[in-house]
């Protein structure tokens, strides 16, 4: 009898890229932490099952302190995924792994100034149909706009302002890619969630006079404004 071995075939690495909430501890921290634990409270269902990466430039950290943060915000739910900006000796198995996508701007070598194209104009993702509960769309490059409704449940990421000539009964994210001029706009409001650049008011927050109105935010430094369209 003959028995004829399949051969096995090479094992796959595939790299992927992931939306995760980043948070910057600062001194001092216990007091961050009941400050932090206080918005997480409001933000509860942005947060949930949401990664988390510790960025720990702010602070310098022993691996006990870090694993003692670690442990409050865990005692809160919010479950760390990584660690970002923090010196590798103070890092080990018993801690969330380092992520090394981040570099400061000393790093980055500035690129040559690129002459816009007139022509093409700034980047756009039109939706031309509603976004169904659970849906989650992002787009980093630039604007957001969708011709309909988007559903409870439903997200929104946009690295520009996001448009909505519909309902808006989930959760918008604007200026993800830290730009603090994003705007959101909708036909009629009803949304868990409003974010620009970090900054964000949960549907507990909102103006109840606002409710199923039409309406604009905007970053007014650091606080996020809300306003009816006229």
């Amino acid at each position: 009898m003959t028995t004829v071995v399949q051969p096995r075939q090479a094992a796959r690495f595939v790299c992927r890229s992931y939306m995760a909430v980043v948070l910057v501890p600062e001194p001092p921290i216990m007091e961050w932490v009941a400050e932090t634990a206080q918005r997480i409270k409001e933000a509860e269902s942005f947060l949930a099952g949401t990664p988390v990466v510790l960025d720990l430039s702010a602070v310098t950290l022993s691996k006990l302190a870090i694993a003692q943060l670690i442990f409050e915000l865990e005692q809160r739910g919010v479950r760390v995924l990584g660690l970002e900006n923090v010196d590798p000796v103070s890092t080990g198995a018993s801690l969330p792994p380092l992520l090394r996508s981040s570099r400061t701007a000393s790093a980055i070598e500035a690129p040559a100034p690129r002459v816009p194209d007139e022509r093409q104009g700034p980047a756009t993702l039109l939706l031309d149909k509603p976004i169904r509960s659970g849906q989650s769309i992002c787009f980093p490059d630039g604007d957001v706009t969708v011709l309909g409704s988007v559903g409870s449940g439903a997200e929104l990421i946009a690295g520009g302002s996001i448009h909505i000539y519909g309902t808006l009964r989930g959760r918008a994210l604007a200026g993800s890619n830290g730009n603090p001029r994003a705007r959101i706009f909708c036909s009629k409001i009803e949304a868990e969630l409003l974010a620009i650049d970090g900054y964000y008011l949960t549907a507990d927050s909102m103006d109840k006079g606002l409710h199923k109105g039409p309406v604009q935010a905007w970053l007014d430094g650091n606080a996020l404004k809300i306003t009816a369209l006229d």
